[in-house]
């Protein structure tokens, strides 16, 4: 529905360039920039790493290979739509913005290892809400930093989050299918 008002320039687009262009250059820059910088690959995949390596000696290491698949999946899915809809950027002349790659990574990087780290044995009660709380702060603070920056426009913060929960998800199925006893 999302790309489809992108592609097809439909009602939402209106609202959501004013809403974008709005919201572009207000906050506190520096917090801005930093939040938009948790989506960055170099922040975001080291986080997930952490929580692979203690997932694999926690013995939980299939799923560990599959959180590692999931975030390989992000640029096999963003980058495809990126060069379909070749929207451009709200401070730029340049194209590729949609869907918000970095809201997408920042999603599937924290959500992956707050499922691991969730999952793992000898969790406690803390971490088991902890985590996954975490994750959800993360993402949205990238998405706030995003659109506070101009470095998107709402719609992209949005389907980028459509497409990591889709991610997100089958993660969540192949996990929790692959520990139920057969």
């Amino acid at each position: 529905m999302i790309t489809w008002q992108v592609l097809a320039d439909g009602p939402l687009l209106g609202p959501d360039e004013r809403l974008g262009l709005e919201l572009a250059g207000s906050g506190p820059t520096r917090l801005a920039e930093l939040f938009a910088d948790l989506g960055n690959m170099q922040v975001a995949v080291p986080v997930l790493a952490c929580a692979v390596v203690v997932a694999w000696f926690r013995r939980a290491g299939r799923a560990a290979v599959y959180a590692v698949a999931a975030m390989a999946a992000v640029p096999a899915l963003v980058v495809p739509l990126k060069l379909w809809t070749d929207r451009q950027g709200p401070l730029t002349e340049a194209t590729g913005y949609y869907p918000s790659g970095h809201t997408t990574t920042a999603m599937v990087a924290y959500g992956a290892a707050a499922l691991l780290l969730a999952r793992c044995p000898k969790r406690s009660r803390v971490r088991s809400w902890v985590t996954p709380a975490a994750a959800v702060l993360l993402t949205a603070a990238t998405s706030v930093g995003l659109l506070l920056r101009g470095y998107h426009w709402p719609l992209d913060v949005v389907a980028g989050w459509c497409v990591g929960g889709l991610v997100l998800l089958a993660l969540w199925a192949a996990v929790t299918s692959a520990q139920r006893p057969k």
